[in-house]
């Protein structure tokens, strides 16, 4: 009976993991498959490489998105917002991100 309880435990236990690990990977995905749907067709990479970008720090990385998703009437909300900067900003910019 111990055994069985042990197991079930441990089992609950990896299924939790499973799921953070789970979140974590759909939060970093959304921000790549919103991009891809909606920004890549005007950006190309080369956008995010240019001497005279206007992001230079994260919190004008995420301004930038909030204009654009604006100018584009996407609607998204802010955790959107934050995903697509969150997405851009390990693939291209590296900014530090604040807590």
């Amino acid at each position: 009976m111990l055994r069985k309880s042990v197991l079930v435990v441990l089992f609950g236990l990896c299924g939790n993991l499973a799921a953070v690990a789970a979140e974590t990977a759909r939060d970093a995905s959304r921000g790549e498959l919103l991009y891809s749907t909606h920004c890549i067709a005007c950006h190309t990479a080369q956008v995010h490489w240019r001497d005279k970008k206007i992001a230079t720090n994260w919190t004008k990385l995420q301004a930038q998105v909030r204009r654009w998703q604006g100018n584009s009437s996407l609607g998204w909300g802010d955790a959107d917002i934050a995903e697509v900067a969150r997405y851009l900003n390990t693939l291209y910019y590296h900014y530090p991100e604040p807590d």
